[in-house]
């Protein structure tokens, strides 16, 4: 398994643009958590099924697949159900995350996962590389990207870790306020880093 590096920062950070750029520029290997817990529910998964079991088959669009919006909105309205999502998904996408990465071939790899701190699961890297962006740029940011009001976009900041108790984990930042900010330098940077970390580690 190559040294990993936990990748993370709160919404519209550039945390996707950032591992990209690793993996463009440099070949370097990335699970991500938002994808890894797609597939622990797609057709014919153990996930899905139990899903399916629990909350019946119109949970499912015409394809299938898992009707996410419908799903939100169970939850949303049912504490219970909520977490019984939870203790049944969050094994699977660790256990999905830990054999994804026993199968990275770069000399290292990117663990990406949005909310390490409030899952805790930053003790599944050696060592934490945090995106920072100042919070008025998050709002901005998710607003264009989302296509929601400054109320929504605040509401869903304040659900997540502070950016402060994103920072406290942090061995390493990127810096990701200004529109142009230049990333490669600072990706290049940190890639050098990390090769030298994952030749002490072997």
């Amino acid at each position: 398994m190559s040294f990993v590096i936990g990748l993370t920062g709160g919404i519209a950070s550039g945390k996707t643009t950032v591992a990209n750029l690793f993996h463009q520029q440099f070949a370097i290997d990335i699970v991500d958590a938002d994808i890894v817990a797609r597939e622990v529910v797609a057709p014919g998964s153990e996930g899905l099924k139990a899903i399916i079991e629990k909350f019946g088959a119109d949970i499912l669009l015409d394809d299938g697949q898992l009707n996410r919006a419908k799903l939100r909105n169970v939850i949303f309205s049912d504490p219970s159900a909520k977490q019984w999502l939870n203790q049944l998904l969050h094994p699977m996408i660790r256990q999905k995350m830990l054999s994804d990465l026993e199968k990275t071939t770069s000399a290292y790899a990117l663990l990406v996962i949005p909310l390490m701190v409030e899952n805790d699961l930053h003790h599944l890297a050696d060592q934490v590389l945090v995106v920072d962006v100042s919070e008025n740029t998050q709002i901005e940011r998710t607003m264009v990207r989302d296509k929601v009001a400054p109320e929504q976009a605040r509401s869903i900041l304040a659900s997540q870790a502070t950016r402060e108790q994103r920072l406290a984990i942090a061995d390493y930042v990127i810096k990701n306020d200004t529109e142009n900010q230049k990333l490669l330098p600072q990706i290049t940077e940190l890639h050098k880093k990390f090769l030298e970390k994952s030749r002490e580690n072997l």
